[in-house]
């Protein structure tokens, strides 16, 4: 993607089920678990650069010595630098104190860290919330053990102000009106009330308040506090938490919305966002790792016992497939088939584009996230041209030379690395004119590859903004002096706003969306969008069920050809010597290659939850009255 666009974000558990010195004597280190964990967050350092945050928890420990540790970074690497604090603060302790060099009790005790139960987690910070306070995992301190929760999670809520004023109206007193907190305050109400609840009933049965700590642990019901807590959460969400005693959960959102992924064996159970991780780390089979259900708990409590339970009854499944297209690794088996299909899927209109002129096209593509697709788009280019020469050696039959022969079977797609990322660049300057012409020298080209007669055909993974390349992307291509220059998405048009975890709050920066009030503007049909604006105010206050996505008026007038005609037409720069065509994939195409993850809300408007609908009026009232701020 040659745009910037920021994603919210990965989690990582391990919980080991073994005693620390099973795994000391079997893999040769008392932190294996720890080790596991800066494994898994590296793994996942895509989904997030921002920000990184790590929390233990020992088991079994005595009042008085410490049990719960956590760590948090926003430095410019946060994974290494809380992971060398981490290391450094284990390696002073074992120069202090050789005596805990081969006593594992000991280790546990007096080094922080080193526990049964580990939680991580990598975050993008959106709207300039980079703040060590906005970092994860989050906590919720408290003087008995089981009411202390810790907090992670890749989600965004779209009814946070619901949710605060629930908390305020059962007496809570809120820091702060951020979907992390306020999530973690109504797990943590709950979770308050079935402690003491338990604790009454212990106490009637004649146990005193020590003998009541482990019944509590024991029988703490962690799926009907997620019940009551969850049950008017509308958002798309993938979150873990870790409670002081030692149980744990991973909850994820009823439509499936964010990915979870986990392992079990004897030794270990393990939740990352992204299965491929858990496959290298931990060296399993794609088969061996499940993906969570969407409405269910992955409950592991402090015996060791782990359930799925169902929390919510689930929607219909629309697991996001923007991070199918972009944001998700792909080492991901399943994804990395998909990414390819959708690179196939495009070449018909990529043949139609060229005219057909394969001998005179070079293929490539811009960035390497995109290099996927850009194999399945070359593999059907391949197809096409050996269907092709199959027919004319038919055709030629017994007339057919050597020389002939070996001029049918040359013919093959052109392809070259025509643009090279050169520097990340680096917004120190804030000078509109100066940005701009440093953003101009973000990719370098490889000249000579192209000629004047050619087409150059560039596959994207998308376009959203399509600000890099107006301002960079095709004025350096244009270097290269080809004819004509076909940019290629293969996700479709991105349309709406996403409010489940995806950093694009507002409806005017895509790119789409300003084509199609440009053609509104052409037609002389721009009351649509009063109209719109009204319908959208006539909604509020209404029920989340009954709001309606009015913004997909805006698009109804026009095909797709005709907003990605206007879209090049926006996104050419002045001065271009060759002519400029960006094509997008179908919504059709997408549902093909991506079967599975159907959640297609950014190119279509249909949300998977009510809070969407609410969001993206929201977002167009904004886009009305010149607000700048996000709609959710």
């Amino acid at each position: 993607m040659s745009d910037a666009i920021k994603h919210e974000c990965g989690i990582a558990l391990v919980r080991l089920l073994k005693p620390l010195d099973y795994y000391k004597e079997k893999y040769g280190s008392t932190f294996y678990g720890i080790n596991k964990m800066y494994l898994m967050m590296e793994k996942q350092h895509n989904r997030g650069q921002d920000g990184a945050g790590f929390a233990s928890i020992k088991f079994n420990m005595q009042p008085g010595e410490r049990y719960m540790s956590r760590i948090r970074s926003n430095q410019a690497q946060p994974i290494q630098d809380i992971f060398t604090q981490i290391n450094q603060r284990i390696n002073q302790e074992l120069s202090d104190h050789p005596e805990f060099q081969d006593d594992i009790a000991l280790q546990k005790r007096h080094i922080p860290y080193v526990g049964e139960l580990m939680m991580g987690h990598v975050r993008y910070g959106t709207f300039g919330k980079n703040s060590i306070e906005s970092v994860h995992p989050f906590l919720r301190q408290n003087n008995w053990m089981h009411r202390n929760l810790i907090v992670a999670g890749n989600f965004n809520m779209t009814n946070v102000n619901e949710l605060f004023s629930n908390l305020i109206r059962i007496g809570q007193h809120p820091k702060e009106m951020t979907d992390t907190v306020t999530v973690m305050e109504k797990i943590g109400h709950f979770l308050d009330d079935a402690v003491a609840k338990l604790y009454k009933e212990i106490k009637k049965e004649g146990f005193n308040k020590m003998e009541a700590s482990p019944l509590i642990a024991d029988r703490l019901n962690v799926a009907k506090i997620l019940r009551k807590a969850a049950k008017n959460f509308d958002g798309g969400y993938a979150m873990a938490g870790l409670l002081g005693h030692g149980d744990a959960f991973v909850l994820r959102d009823p439509a499936g919305i964010r990915p979870t992924y986990y392992y079990q064996d004897e030794e270990v159970v393990v939740v990352a966002s992204e299965r491929p991780v858990i496959q290298t780390v931990f060296n399993v089979e794609f088969d061996q790792v499940k993906e969570l259900d969407p409405g269910k708990a992955l409950i592991i409590k402090k015996n060791g016992i782990v359930r799925k339970k169902r929390i919510l009854d689930p929607l219909e499944r629309k697991a996001c497939s923007f991070e199918r297209i972009y944001f998700s690794r792909g080492s991901d088996s399943e994804i990395y088939q998909e990414r390819k299909k959708l690179g196939r899927l495009l070449f018909p209109k990529i043949l139609k584009a060229i005219d057909g002129d394969m001998e005179n096209t070079v293929f490539s593509y811009i960035p390497n996230t995109a290099e996927t697709s850009f194999f399945g788009m070359f593999k059907q280019a391949q197809d096409y041209l050996n269907k092709r020469k199959e027919e004319v050696i038919l055709k030629e039959g017994s007339s057919l030379t050597s020389e002939r022969l070996h001029e049918i079977l040359s013919s093959r797609p052109r392809v070259e690395k025509v643009a090279i990322k050169d520097v990340k660049l680096r917004t120190f300057i804030t000078e509109d004119s100066s940005r701009d012409d440093l953003v101009t020298h973000v990719y370098d080209v490889t000249y000579g590859s192209v000629k004047p007669t050619d087409n150059l055909v560039i596959i994207d993974d998308s376009i959203v903004r399509g600000t890099t390349l107006k301002k960079s992307i095709l004025r350096i291509l244009d270097r290269l002096n080809p004819k004509a220059i076909v940019v290629v998405s293969s996700a479709p048009q991105i349309r709406y706003p996403d409010c489940y975890g995806i950093d694009m709050a507002r409806l005017e920066d895509l790119i789409a969306f300003r084509a199609a009030l440009s053609l509104h503007k052409d037609r002389g049909t721009e009351s649509i969008v009063e109209e719109i604006y009204q319908e959208c105010k006539s909604q509020i206050g209404l029920p989340a069920d009954e709001i309606k996505n009015s913004v997909q008026r805006f698009y109804e007038p026009f095909t797709d050809e005709e907003i990605s005609g206007k879209i090049s037409e926006l996104l050419c720069p002045e001065g271009m010597k060759a002519t400029v065509k960006i094509i997008y994939q179908s919504v059709d195409n997408l549902h093909i290659a991506c079967p599975k993850n159907l959640g297609d809300w950014y190119f279509t408007g249909n949300y998977p939850t009510n809070g969407g609908n609410r969001v993206v009026n929201r977002a167009f009232m904004n886009f009305y009255e010149g607000v700048a701020g996000r709609a959710y």
